[in-house]
């Protein structure tokens, strides 16, 4: 009769214990990185879900709204042949003055590209005309006036991403001055300026779309056509023969 063994009692092959041997170890492990992958549960590198505002801003054909603007603008002075000659000035400049404007804003759909643009405003506008002499303090001519602007422009937008893009615009705009301030009367004044103005603009912008409005911070440039210096027979006017305005203005729109 063969001896019994306690550890023979125990020593059973793994197949029938009903476990899994080694060999299926790495078929398990794919088994589940695959189940995990695919869970809905968060997991690093996953997709974050991003509200998109306003999803249908631009079904609508007119939008409108508003904005505040800085501009700070200033005179190119054209010098006449006279002021190497017959002035006693050894220079004039107009140097930059910051400015104040608020106004509207109407934008027309044409396309998902393309929109057509008018900001009409009202710019509290202060330029001036500096005269430096070498024997004597420097001169100073102050034009205050207040400003009715109308552009009208075309603007390019690019591909919206999530909740904002970009755009550029240029157009033109037709400005009117409805009064000045003068320290002098009328008839003492020594700076004569025209008081309708045509300039080139063009600019760029970001647009940011919130839960019920969009912001949009721009920056637009402003180059005048039209020569705004009226000839005097006063000393200011010997040395110039041109004046044209240019700005750097500062937009945050509202629509």
């Amino acid at each position: 009769m063969d001896t019994a063994y306690l550890r023979r009692c125990v020593n059973l092959h793994w197949s029938q214990t009903g476990l899994i041997s080694f060999r299926q170890l790495p078929l398990l492990l794919g088994i589940c990185l695959l189940l995990f992958a695919a869970s809905p549960g968060k997991a690093q590198g996953s997709y974050k879900y991003v509200v998109k505002h306003l999803e249908h801003y631009d079904d609508k054909e007119i939008h409108y709204g508003f904005f505040f603007a800085m501009p700070v603008s200033r005179f190119s002075v054209g010098h006449s042949p006279a002021f190497l000659t017959a002035d006693s000035a050894y220079r004039i400049q107009s140097p930059n003055r910051p400015n104040f404007r608020v106004g509207f804003v109407v934008n027309a759909f044409l396309n998902d590209r393309f929109d057509l643009r008018t900001t009409p405003s009202v710019t509290l506008m202060s330029r001036e005309v500096q005269y430096d002499y070498p024997n004597s303090a420097s001169r100073t001519e102050v034009r205050e006036s207040t400003w009715l602007d109308f552009p009208v422009l075309l603007k390019y937008k690019s591909e919206r991403r999530n909740n904002s893009r970009m755009y550029f615009l240029a157009g033109g705009a037709f400005s009117v001055e409805t009064n000045v301030r003068r320290n002098e009367q009328q008839s003492a004044s020594r700076l004569s300026t025209g008081t309708m103005d045509l300039a080139v603009e063009y600019g760029v912008g970001f647009e940011q779309f919130f839960e019920f409005f969009k912001f949009a911070p721009e920056i637009r440039f402003s180059h005048g056509l039209i020569n705004l210096y009226r000839p005097t027979t006063n000393a200011a006017g010997i040395g110039i023969n041109r004046l044209t305005t240019h700005s750097v203005t500062l937009y945050l729109n509202f629509e």
